[in-house]
């Protein structure tokens, strides 16, 4: 249900490994979380450059439903963002795990992903929901 070559957080997003720059991650929202928003209508994604810290609020997701927050994995450093989700934010819904990544990080400390859950984790932390 979930791939498993990705670690997932318990605020729905997903870290894929490596990220298209050496040494940075990947970071997008998961299928559960793009369904449970609805039609994601507007994104509002951190710029390259900035210093995010695990766990805080990083931009913004707006769908008809909601506005959700959208939360930094891990700590680090922004080295890329998916500036195609301005002009077509209903990618996310469509291929969340694709071509809906949000940004890419630098991680301050690789070891920060440890913490992170793996696919059959993630499942469970879902069900729970």
């Amino acid at each position: 249900m979930f791939p498993e070559d990705l670690k997932y957080t318990r605020e729905h997003e997903w870290v894929r490994v490596p990220g298209s720059t050496e040494g940075s991650v990947r970071v997008g929202i998961t299928d559960y979380a793009q369904d449970a928003l609805g039609d994601i209508v507007f994104i509002n994604l951190p710029e390259v450059g900035a210093e995010l810290t695990g766990g805080a609020v990083c931009g913004e997701l707006e769908s008809t439903k909601s506005v959700s927050d959208l939360y930094a994995p891990i700590s680090g450093t922004v080295v890329a963002r998916n500036d195609d989700l301005e002009d077509h934010p209903e990618v996310v819904n469509s291929d969340p795990y694709g071509e809906g990544w949000m940004f890419e990080l630098t991680p301050a400390d690789p070891t920060g992903l440890d913490a992170l859950m793996d696919a059959e984790d993630y499942g469970g932390h879902v069900e729970q929901a």
